[in-house]
């Protein structure tokens, strides 16, 4: 097996999708930077390039490819989510994708308790005499079958099953615990045992116990320090190159970690991995050119951390806590590139597992993106122009909006309708009758009226669910959803030109945005419809969420006392409407055997069915203008912070990002203001920050994002006042005193439509 890529075939090369599934990738590509070694076991990557060198003389190398290339090139599907629902089942994997099972060899009889191994810590720590724990740990990490002999519950049992890994948890986390407390000497010894083990388990297929020593191994906290790295390293390109069943086995034993431990070992992945791209000190670790494989195995098996934390629920840790903000400093839009470019192929790009790149480097590669295709669409527009011997007009390179107030709804949407071909170039929107150049103002006034006007419930597109707080799709039949495209063509203009809405979807809305990432070329595929369940339903109807758990939850006999059917009734302009959940629905009773078969047609109905064709419209309308690779980057909630921004407020990090303008911070006026805002209630902060932004959402950028300025008004005291929503300036007169400050500026914020932004 070469050094720098995992093995492939050349013919299988030419058979690769041009855009992987997102989150397999195999060899890697360098990505580090060049470091020189300084290691206190920097025989062992010559030690193992000795014995590979053996074993391809032997003619094994080969083997090993044939043996195990599909399982190293195609990872399993390590992170269920929009665009890999379904579960992996051990018992549904064919027969040649389940790892070989060799014949476990006799492991040795261990007793040692907790009890006594804490005993002996104590002794040896309160006498100085190290021996016993020494010899402890030189012989439970010698070699993998004394690891299983130590950690093993039953050194006989076979715990060939996914629910339990077999391992003495309690007795491994003390192991574990002491490990860093215990002499230098001690602790290399384990190292070196670590090192006799890996190289002895440079084979092919796995028994279940070397599952077991990797799952016990790589938990080791010795691997904080860099000075393991080439260990960790070598381990983890082990772990990721087994079968596809055998990733499918760890996947449900990381499941079952504490989650104290789960986040440990996440953060130590993480770590790893920013310090091989960004030593502190460059003695500390390998050249480059000798490891660029350590990345990439790294990320393969934090891919199985991420796996086992979504198929929990709840999750383990936060899918934030799995970001890395290290690759936020990399270039983005090269890894994006490579991706996009060579797919799945032997070239690594850290787009290839998504979850590891934070909102922030996403927000980057769909901005950039978006810009590249305003570029290439303005070009375009240019050069159509040109040859037909036409003078350029510099309105070509600009999507113009021109819509009147008292028609705000209709003008937009013939406009929009009409522009389709330009919904890609940069937005530019004009109010009829009003002077004012667009410097970005105008276009956030524009998106903020527009959707408030669509979402009022008088116009009837959506429906506000008061116990959520959230819209949801109107399931009212129409003869015409072209407003329902409109909003969706909204929200991709607001994502393409990076401005934040005011839009209350559930989460489950972008989950459906997101069914599939990329519109199918085939019109006839259904789109929008994503698996959803209970708890989906609890996000946008508690009420009727919490009656179906109390159906699940009944102990008595339901089809006598609930005497329901496979029917649902709807309500739709007065007159009642039933609709069957399967066919002969209204025919078949729900019982205690077929209600959970129930309670799921019946949401997916709710979430899915009875509002297929108004949440088509408004998919397509999305994509329309945010169709991208990049999406397919994009976890569900990531997508509604793009569209939202962060609705969580923090005042005080404003106060120190904002800039002045004929102010100083310490001037009494901007005092006055702060000591005002600060004691503002929510409601009014939103206010302020609407009035002076055009919206009262965070970007995702965080507050600094926002470059918002106050500048000295040269006016008299009873002016109010006035904001610059283009530049996000507020225009403060100098107020005398805070009261005074406190009664102009509230009746500013909360009577700004129209007046006073500009």
């Amino acid at each position: 097996m070469n050094e720098d890529h995992f093995s492939s075939h050349p013919q299988d090369e030419k058979e690769r999708e041009k855009l992987p599934p997102i989150l397999t990738s195999s060899a890697s590509r360098g990505t580090d930077r060049a470091t020189k070694s300084h290691f206190t076991f920097s025989s062992f990557i010559s030690t193992i390039n000795q014995k590979k060198e053996a074993a391809s003389s032997r003619n094994l190398a080969s083997h090993l490819v044939k043996q195990n290339g599909k399982s190293v090139r195609e990872l399993p599907p390590i992170c269920p989510d929009v665009r890999q629902k379904q579960r992996l089942s051990i018992e549904t994997l064919p027969p040649e994708m389940k790892a070989p099972i060799p014949p476990e060899p006799v492991i040795p009889i261990r007793t040692k308790t907790v009890k006594e191994f804490q005993e002996d810590m104590e002794k040896a720590k309160t006498s100085g005499d190290w021996t016993s724990v020494h010899d402890f740990y030189l012989t439970t990490f010698d070699s993998f079958l004394e690891v299983n002999a130590a950690f093993k519950k039953d050194a006989n049992a076979p715990f060939n099953t996914i629910e339990d890994s077999g391992i003495n948890t309690k007795f491994l986390n003390a192991v574990y615990d002491s490990i860093l407390s215990t002499p230098p000497d001690t602790q290399k010894a384990v190292l070196k045992g670590i090192i006799n083990s890996l190289l002895r388990e440079w084979k092919g297929a796995r028994t279940k116990d070397d599952l077991r020593a990797y799952f016990t191994l790589v938990q080791n906290p010795q691997y904080t320090s860099t000075s393991t790295y080439v260990i960790f390293a070598h381990l983890l390109r082990q772990i990721a190159t087994l079968a596809e069943a055998d990733h499918h086995f760890l996947v449900h034993w990381f499941k079952k970690l504490s989650q104290r431990r789960f986040k440990q070992l996440v953060d130590r992945l993480l770590q790893f991995i920013s310090l091989r791209l960004f030593p502190a000190k460059s003695e500390e670790l390998p050249p480059m050119g000798k490891c660029t494989w350590w990345n990439p195995s790294a990320t393969k098996v934090l891919a199985l951390l991420n796996a086992a934390n979504s198929i929990s629920n709840p999750p383990i840790i936060p899918f934030t806590d799995f970001y890395n903000l290290t690759l936020d400093h990399i270039d983005i839009m090269e890894e994006y590139n490579t991706w996009h470019s060579y797919g799945n192929s032997h070239r690594f790009s850290f787009c290839q597992f998504p979850f590891i790149l934070s909102i922030a480097a996403k927000k980057t590669i769909t901005q950039r993106d978006s810009e590249q295709q305003m570029i290439s669409i303005a070009r375009q527009s240019l050069v159509d122009k040109v040859s037909r011997r036409q003078r350029p007009d510099m309105t070509l390179l600009f999507l113009n909006i021109k819509v009147r107030r008292m028609h705000l709804v209709s003008d937009s949407l013939d406009e929009l309708t009409r522009k389709r071909a330009d919904l890609k170039k940069k937005l530019k929107v004009t109010f009829v009758g009003e002077a004012g150049l667009d410097m970005g103002g105008l276009t956030k006034e524009w998106f903020l009226l527009l959707i408030r006007q669509i979402f009022h419930a008088d116009y009837g597109m959506f429906a506000y669910q008061m116990d959520s707080q959230c819209h949801w799709f109107s399931s009212l039949k129409c003869d015409n959803y072209s407003e329902f495209r409109l909003v969706g063509t909204l929200m991709g203009l607001a994502v393409y030109n990076s401005i934040t809405l005011d839009i209350r979807f559930p989460p489950c809305c972008y989950k459906k945005l997101l069914s599939p990432p990329i519109v199918p070329c085939d019109q006839s595929t259904p789109v929008g419809i994503a698996a959803v369940s209970l708890d989906d339903l609890q996000l946008v109807m508690p009420e009727l969420a919490h009656g179906l758990s109390e159906l699940l939850a009944y102990e008595g006999n339901v089809e006598e006392d609930f005497c329901s059917t496979f029917q649902v009734f709807q309500e739709e302009f007065g007159i009642l409407k039933s609709y069957n959940l399967k066919p002969g629905g209204d025919r078949i009773p729900v019982t205690n055997q077929n209600r959970k078969e129930y309670v799921q047609l019946y949401v997916d109905f709710l979430l899915n069915k009875s509002m297929y064709k108004q949440f088509a419209a408004f998919y397509y309308g999305f994509h329309s203008v945010c169709a991208s690779n990049a999406l397919m980057l994009l976890r569900p909630e990531e997508v509604e912070i793009l569209v939202c921004g962060c609705p969580e407020l923090d005042m005080h990090a404003l106060q120190k990002v904002t800039q002045y303008e004929g102010y100083t911070k310490t001037d009494p006026t901007i005092r006055y203001f702060w000591d005002v805002v600060l004691g503002f209630p929510l409601e009014l902060q939103k206010k302020l920050l609407h009035f002076t932004t055009g919206s009262d959402r965070v970007p995702v950028g965080g507050m600094v994002d926002l470059n918002f300025k106050i500048a000295k008004h040269e006016v008299s005291t009873d002016w109010l006042p006035i904001s610059h929503t283009c530049f996000n300036q507020l225009c403060l007169p100098v107020y005398k005193t805070k009261k005074e400050l406190k009664q102009k500026l509230t009746i500013a914020i909360s009577n700004a439509e129209g007046f006073g932004m500009e």
